[in-house]
This record gives C-alpha cells, sequence and structure tokens, in this order.
C-alpha cells in the first residue's frame, strides 16, 4: 500500500476518535490539538497586540465591552453547565479590551480573549449592537473553530498520523502561527464560511440567552454591509465571511429558536 494510502488512513482514524460535537448547534467537527496548549500560546499573541497597541480603559464604551462579554460569557457558562459539559470551558480565562483602532474589527481568540476596535463602536451604537459582534467572536473560540484549523493544517502537514501531543514545540509554533499571525496581524484571523456561519448561529442563540434582542443581528449586518458599499471594499471584519444574502437568509432561519432564548431570559417577543 503506498504511504500516502496510509497517511490517508491514518487521517481517517484519528478523525473518527476526535471528533467533536458542538453543544449548542450540534456540528461535528475534527479536533486533534490539546486546548490547552492552544489557549496558552493564544494568550501570550494576545499580550503581545496589548502590548503593540493603545489599550482604553476606565471608559463609557470600554466598560460596556466588559460589560456585554461578560454577559455573554455568564450565558454560555449556564449553557454548558445545564448540560454538563462545564468541562468543555476549563481552559478559558476571559478576558475583554478595547483598542484605539480606526479598524472596523473585533475577535477573539482561543481560550477568550477578546478585543474591540474602537473603530467598530459607530456601527455598533449600542449594547445590543456589540453583543451581535461579541457572540459572533466568542462564539468561534467555544466552538473550537481554532483547534478546528490547527487540526486541518495537522492532517494536511502530517496526513492525520501523529496526534498534536508528538509534534515538536517547533512544528506546533510553526502550526500555531499559519493559523493565528503574530501581534497585531491576529485581525486578520480567516475562518471558512461553515464556521462563520456557525458562528452567526451560536451568536444569535448567545445573544438571547443573555438578555439580548436578537432581532439586532440584521440592522447590525445591514449596517456593516452598507459600510462596505461606501467604502468599494469589505472591512476586514468581513472580508471572509459568507455573501450578505446567505447570512441574512441563515439568520432569519435560527431567529425563532434564538426569540426563544430571549423570551426565557425575560426579554420581550
Amino acid at each position: 500500500m503506498k504511504i500516502k494510502n496510509l497517511l490517508s488512513i491514518g487521517a481517517v482514524s484519528v478523525a473518527l476518535v476526535a471528533c467533536t460535537t458542538n453543544p449548542i448547534t450540534g456540528r461535528k467537527s475534527v479536533q486533534l490539538a490539546n486546548d490547552q496548549q492552544i489557549a496558552t500560546m493564544a494568550a501570550e499573541q494576545y499580550q503581545q497586540v496589548l502590548n503593540q497597541a493603545k489599550v482604553i480603559r476606565g471608559t463609557t464604551a470600554a466598560n460596556q465591552v466588559k460589560t456585554v462579554g461578560v454577559r455573554l460569557q455568564n450565558a454560555a457558562r449556564n449553557y454548558y453547565r445545564q448540560l454538563g459539559r462545564e468541562g468543555d470551558l476549563a481552559e478559558f480565562n476571559w478576558e475583554y479590551n478595547l483598542l484605539d483602532d480606526k479598524a472596523a474589527n473585533a475577535w477573539c481568540m482561543p481560550g477568550g480573549k477578546v478585543a474591540v476596535y474602537t473603530g467598530l463602536l459607530p456601527i455598533s451604537q449600542n449594547e445590543n449592537g456589540l453583543a451581535v459582534v461579541l457572540g459572533h467572536e466568542i462564539s468561534h473560540a467555544l466552538a473550537g473553530h481554532g483547534n478546528e484549523r490547527i487540526s486541518q493544517a495537522m492532517i494536511a502537514q502530517y496526513g492525520g498520523a501523529i496526534l498534536g501531543s508528538t509534534i515538536s514545540s517547533g512544528q506546533w509554533a510553526q502550526i500555531f502561527s499559519q493559523v493565528y499571525p503574530v501581534g497585531a496581524q491576529v485581525a486578520l484571523l480567516k475562518y471558512g464560511r461553515n464556521q462563520e456561519l456557525e458562528a452567526d448561529q451560536m451568536g444569535l442563540y448567545l445573544m438571547g440567552m443573555a438578555g439580548y434582542d436578537p432581532r439586532g443581528a440584521q440592522p447590525f449586518w445591514h449596517r456593516m454591509e452598507s459600510m462596505s458599499t461606501s467604502q468599494n471594499r469589505p472591512p476586514e471584519f468581513l472580508s471572509t465571511h459568507p455573501s450578505p444574502d446567505n447570512r441574512r437568509q441563515q439568520i432569519e432561519v435560527h431567529l425563532p429558536k434564538a426569540l426563544e432564548y430571549y423570551k426565557a431570559a425575560g426579554g420581550k417577543v
């Protein structure tokens, strides 16, 4: 049997034993890497970004970023606890910072390291709009999309014949840097379209669970799209995201369930 075929079989075998089910969406994904190791490296990258950026603290906007983030993380924790999966969040050490940057962007690294740029605030407009963004970005981390992308890189390079624990530190650092660029370049994080749509779905549900009105998602994305049209180029935040029509359709599909969570949290429907 050819080595290529052996590696393919190895990749399939590893995938079968490393399949993870998202407790919010039910989507299955292959996650081979060590979450603790990913969270540690993400925290180091995050600190690099903070060291290079102007972090805004103590203002109304900075406090709002933290308020929204904490409400969303608490909603997620409560949901996972009800399912008996609170252990999934063991490597999360949440942190929220507002960075002085004109880019309309926000991101969340594995382990719950969140950054929001001031350029996004005129588009989010209020706390509910900010919850749309943070719900989406936090969902990338909760869903293990970083682990999934790292795992894809591991399989592509090693054929699934080895697990993350057997990769050398140099090899591991190289794979991690492919997924999470160093320093300020982390703002250019790119996920697959399926991951973006899953983050949209999860974000809507988290909004509702946290008591934010998920009906604010459509207006927010419309404002983002309008910005893209006015500048003749999409903000980095939208560069790898689904088409506007696809996003709107999917939001409408998931909105009824999101509103159920919102009503259960005391919201008026």
